[in-house]
C-alpha cells in the first residue's frame, strides 16, 4: 500500500470512527487511554492536554531563557535547574507518546508522513535539551520550555480536531439510536418486551402511538400517520394502513399499529443506509487523489526544507538556531490539514445527504454531479406516480362532477382492477359520500355494471359505448390523443359523464424541471409509452427532449447517444430495466423505492420518490466541491507560505518565528479546515428545500 493510499484510508477511518493520530495515522495510545468510543477518545485527549499543561507550567516558569524573555530571575537553588529537565522528560515521554508511536508505525509501514515529521521535531528538541542539561551540548540548546509548549499545543490541536471528527460521526451514529431500546412482541394474546435484536421474520410487534418501529415490516392491523423523515428527509407525516410497509426507526405519530416483521438487523433499510454512507466514505475521488499527491509532495518538501535549514544555520555558526529553526520547520510543515481536507468534507456531506434522503454510494458520482449538463428522467414512477389516477371528470346531461365520480366509484367498489381502484381512490380523496351498490358484474374489455339506488350504472371504455350505440364525448377524443384512458359513466343507458385516467404527473416534477432549467441543466425524458403520451407529459412539464417508445434494453443506448453529443448525463430511474442505463450514465441516480438491481447500478440513491431530490444532489455536489477546493488551497497554501518563515528567511530583518507559534499555526490550520467543512451542516437537503432555494435565488 502506498503512503498516500494509507493516508487517505486512515484519515477516512478517523472520520468514521473518531480514532487515529493527529497526523491521520493510527497510533498506539497510552495504556490508560484506551479506545472506548468517540466521547471517551475525545475525553482522553482532553485530560491528557490538561495534565501536560499542568506539568508544562513549572517547566516554563523555571526556564532561564523564558525568565530572561519575561524579565525575572529563576531561584538560585541548585535543585531548581532539574525541574525543567525532569518534568520536560515526563511531558515528552507521556504527552508525546501518541506522536512518537505514530512516527514508529509510519517508519515500519514505509509510509512516512506527518506523524514522522512531528516525531522528528519533538525528538530533536528533546535530545538537544537533554544534551544541554547534561553538559554534553552548549547551554544555548536548552529548549525544554519550547518542547513542552510544543507538545501541549499539539495535544490541544488534536483535542479540537477529535471533537470535530466526533461531531462528524455523531450524525451517522445517531441513525442507530432511532431504533427503540425494546420491542413489544405479540405472543399468546399478550405482549412481551424484547430487544429488537431478538426479533425474527414473521414476528408481530405492537407499535404504540408515538413509538418507533423496531424492524422493517408490513402493517397487519391499524393505521397511523408515520414520521418517515429519517428515511426520506421529508418532515410531513405519511398515512400508512393495513398492507403498507413500514421501515425500522420511523414513528407512528398518532395511532397504534401491529406490524409483521419482514426484515431485521443488517437486512433493514436503516442498516442499508449506514452501509451506503460508509461505502461512500471509503470510495475514492479525483479530489482525494489530488490531496494524496499533494500530501506526499509536502512531506518531502518539509523534510528537504528542514535539512536545508539545519545546514544553513549550522554553516552560519549558529547551532542553537539550527535546532530551533529545523524543529519549527518540521512542525509547521506537517500536512495534517491537507490530510483532513477531503475526508472530513466527504464525511459531513454524505451524512447530511443521508439526513435529507439522499444516499451517496459512490462519492465519485457525487463529485461528477456538479458538471452534469443533462438529467435524463425515466417517466413512469419518477416524473409520474407510476399508477393510474383520475386526472379529470367531464359531466354531461346537467350532472355535477362529484355526482358523476360518486356514481362511478359506487359501481367500481367491488372491482379489483387498477382502473377501478383509481376511481374509488379519487372519490375517497374528495371525501365524497359513495352510495351503496348491489348486483355487481363485470365484462372483460367492456366494463362493470352495478345497481345504485335503483338505477343501473355502468362504467367502461369504448366497447361499452358501442354496445349501447352511443358516441364518444368530444373531450374523450382529445383525452385519447393525449394517451389517457377514458372511462364513460352511463346511468340507465344514458351517458352522464367521462373520466380521464392517466399516470398522474407528480406536482413536484414541475418544480424540479423548472429549477434544473434555472441551473442551466437540460431535462430529457425517456419512456416506453407512445409518442402522444410522452409529448403530453413533456409539454406539461416543459421538458427539453423526449425519447418515446423506447424498449427497456435500448435505454442505455439513448444515454450513450446523449454522451456522444458531448453531454455529461445523469440518469434517474427506478426499475430493473433501468439498471443498464444507470450504469452507462455519468451519474446513475436510483429512486430508493425501486428495485435492488437498480440501486446496485446507481452511484446515488434517492430514499424518496420526489424528483426534486435531484436538485439536492446537484447542490450537495457543488457545495462539497467548493469546500474541498477551499480546504486544499488553504492547507497547501498555508504550508508553502509558512515554511520559509519557519526556516528564518526574515531573520536578517529581525523577524524570527518562535517554535511555539509554529505549533499554534499548524494546529490552527487544521482547525480552520475542520471548521470550514462543518459549514456544510447548514445545508438543508430535504426534498424541495434545494429546489426552493434555486428558484428563489433566480427570482430575486
Amino acid at each position: 500500500m502506498s503512503e498516500h493510499q494509507h493516508h487517505r484510508d486512515t484519515a477516512e477511518q478517523e472520520a468514521r470512527d473518531g480514532h487515529g493520530s493527529p497526523g491521520g495515522q493510527h497510533h498506539e495510545a497510552p495504556a490508560e487511554h484506551g479506545h472506548e468510543g468517540h466521547g471517551d477518545h475525545v475525553g482522553q485527549f482532553r485530560r491528557l492536554f490538561w495534565i501536560m499543561l499542568v506539568l508544562a507550567l513549572p517547566v516554563v516558569a523555571f526556564s532561564p531563557m523564558f525568565a530572561d524573555l519575561v524579565g525575572y530571575e529563576v531561584p538560585g537553588a541548585g535543585w531548581t535547574r532539574w525541574i525543567s529537565p525532569v518534568l520536560g522528560t515526563v511531558v515528552f515521554a507521556w504527552g508525546g507518546r501518541p506522536f512518537l508511536t505514530g512516527a514508529v508505525a509510519e517508519v515500519r509501514g514505509r509510509r512516512p508522513g506527518m506523524m514522522l515529521l512531528i516525531g522528528l521535531a519533538i525528538s530533536v528538541a528533546f535530545l538537544a535539551s537533554a544534551g544541554a542539561s547534561l553538559g554534553l551540548l552548549p547551554h544555548e540548546l536548552d529548549f525544554w520550555w519550547e518542547l513542552v509548549l510544543l507538545i501541549v499545543i499539539m495535544l490541544l490541536g488534536h483535542w479540537i480536531e477529535m471533537r470535530s471528527l466526533a461531531q462528524t460521526t455523531s450524525a451517522l451514529d445517531s441513525l442507530a439510536a432511532l431504533l427503540p431500546d425494546e420491542a413489544e412482541r405479540v405472543e399468546d394474546g399478550g405482549t412481551v418486551r424484547v430487544p429488537p435484536s431478538q426479533l425474527r421474520t414473521g414476528d408481530v410487534v405492537l407499535v404504540r402511538p408515538g413509538g418507533a418501529v423496531p424492524a422493517d415490516g408490513r402493517i397487519v392491523e391499524g393505521g397511523a400517520s408515520m414520521d418517515e423523515a429519517m428515511v426520506t428527509g421529508e418532515s410531513k407525516a405519511v398515512r400508512r394502513g393495513v398492507g403498507d410497509t413500514v421501515v425500522a426507526g420511523t414513528v407512528a405519530t398518532d395511532s397504534g399499529l401491529r406490524v409483521e416483521v419482514t426484515a431485521t438487523g443488517e437486512e433493514t433499510t436503516l442498516a442499508g443506509i449506514q452501509r451506503l454512507v460508509a461505502q461512500a466514505q471509503a470510495s475514492s475521488s479525483r479530489a482525494q487523489r489530488l490531496a494524496d499527491r499533494a500530501a506526499g509532495w509536502l512531506f518531502w518538501f518539509a523534510l528537504s526544507a528542514a535539512a536545508v535549514t539545519a545546514l544553513v544555520w549550522t554553516v552560519l555558526g549558529m547551532p542553537d538556531m539550527a535546532v530551533v529553526r529545523t524543529v519549527t520547520v518540521l512542525v509547521i510543515a506537517c500536512p495534517h490539514a491537507l490530510g483532513l481536507a477531503i475526508p472530513l468534507v466527504v464525511s459531513i456531506a454524505t451524512e447530511r445527504a443521508a439526513r435529507g434522503g439522499v444516499l451517496v454510494k459512490d462519492r465519485l458520482a457525487l463529485e461528477t454531479m456538479r458538471t452534469v449538463d443533462a438529467v435524463l428522467f425515466d417517466k413512469t414512477g419518477t416524473l409520474t406516480r407510476g399508477e393510474p389516477t383520475v386526472t379529470a371528470v367531464q359531466p354531461v346531461d346537467g350532472r355535477e362532477v362529484d355526482e358523476v365520480l360518486a356514481l362511478a366509484a359506487a359501481a367500481e367498489a367491488d372491482s379489483e382492477h387498477p382502473l377501478a381502484r383509481a376511481v374509488v381512490g379519487a372519490a375517497l380523496v374528495r371525501d365524497l359520500p359513495v352510495p351503496a351498490s348491489s348486483d355487481f358484474s363485470s365484462s372483460p374489455a367492456v366494463g362493470v355494471t352495478a345497481s345504485v339506488a335503483g338505477r343501473t350504472v355502468r362504467v367502461g371504455g369504448p366497447y361499452l359505448l358501442e354496445e349501447h350505440g352511443l358516441d364518444e364525448l368530444p373531450v374523450s377524443r382529445r383525452w385519447h390523443e393525449e394517451g389517457a384512458t377514458v372511462l364513460h359513466v352511463l346511468v340507465d343507458g344514458r351517458t352522464v359523464g367521462a373520466l380521464r385516467v392517466a399516470d398522474e404527473i407528480r406536482s413536484e416534477s414541475h418544480e424540479a424541471v423548472e429549477a434544473l432549467h434555472t441551473l442551466g441543466i437540460q431535462v430529457v425524458m425517456i419512456t416506453g409509452d407512445a409518442q402522444a403520451v410522452a409529448e403530453s407529459v413533456a409539454g406539461e412539464l416543459a421538458i427539453d427532449r423526449v425519447f418515446a417508445g423506447v424498449r427497456p434494453e435500448d435505454k442505455s443506448a439513448k444515454v450513450s447517444e446523449l454522451q456522444k453529443e458531448g453531454l455529461k448525463v445523469a440518469f434517474v430511474g427506478d426499475g430493473v430495466n433501468d439498471a443498464p442505463a444507470l450504469a452507462q450514465a455519468d451519474v446513475g441516480i436510483a429512486i430508493g423505492a425501486g428495485t435492488d438491481v437498480a440501486i446496485a447500478s446507481a452511484g446515488v440513491i434517492l430514499a424518496s420518490s420526489d424528483p426534486r431530490s435531484v436538485l439536492s444532489v446537484v447542490e450537495l455536489s457543488r457545495a462539497s466541491y467548493r469546500k474541498m477546493r477551499q480546504n486544499l488551497w488553504w492547507a497547501a497554501g498555508y504550508n508553502l507560505a509558512a515554511v520559509p518563515l519557519a526556516a528564518g528567511v526574515l531573520a536578517p530583518v529581525g523577524f524570527v518565528l518562535p517554535m511555539s507559534v509554529g505549533a499554534i499555526l499548524m494546529s490552527a490550520s487544521t482547525v480552520v479546515v475542520a471548521a470550514n467543512a462543518q459549514l456544510l451542516r447548514r445545508l438543508d437537503l430535504r426534498p424541495g428545500s434545494s429546489t426552493r432555494r434555486v428558484l428563489t435565488d433566480a427570482r430575486t
